[in-house]
């Protein structure tokens, strides 16, 4: 009866793990030009779960996206953010779409998070202000 006791408030304790939800999973950037080509944005999420939660670590897809996240611990209920950083520094204009891999101890260890968006070429306007008269 005692093993079945241990046994039965085992089972009870491995029931409990935490669970990131983020409020978005993909983030869209819009459109912006090159001459303005590093863009920030901010994913929000909770721990929905009933243990601590811990951000392992973020892998972004490519070097041009840089992630920021918490290194301590999330309560169950409390709230976070992954701020990530894209540069189309030397990158062509267009549409482009970035993954984001974060790995947790949630019950999913591992989820995806999405960036997007459009990088124009540099407005006429700009380009025509620095040409001389000599140029025309």
């Amino acid at each position: 009866m005692l093993v079945a006791f241990f046994a039965l408030a085992l089972g009870m304790e491995a029931k409990k793990f935490p669970q990131i939800k983020f409020e978005k999973t993909t983030i869209d950037m819009g459109t912006f030009s090159m001459d303005d080509p590093v863009q920030k944005c901010v994913f929000k999420f909770t721990n929905v779960g009933n243990a601590k939660l811990v951000i392992n670590s973020v892998h972004p897809s490519c070097g041009c996206t840089v992630a920021d996240y918490p290194k301590d611990f999330i309560a169950p209920g409390a709230s976070g953010e992954i701020t990530v950083t894209y540069s189309g520094k030397g990158k062509m204009p267009g549409r482009f779409k970035k993954s984001i891999q974060v790995v947790s101890n949630s019950k999913e260890e591992m989820t995806r998070i999405f960036i997007q968006g459009d990088m124009t070429d540099v407005p006429v306007s700009k380009k025509t202000k620095g040409a001389s008269l000599n140029d025309k």
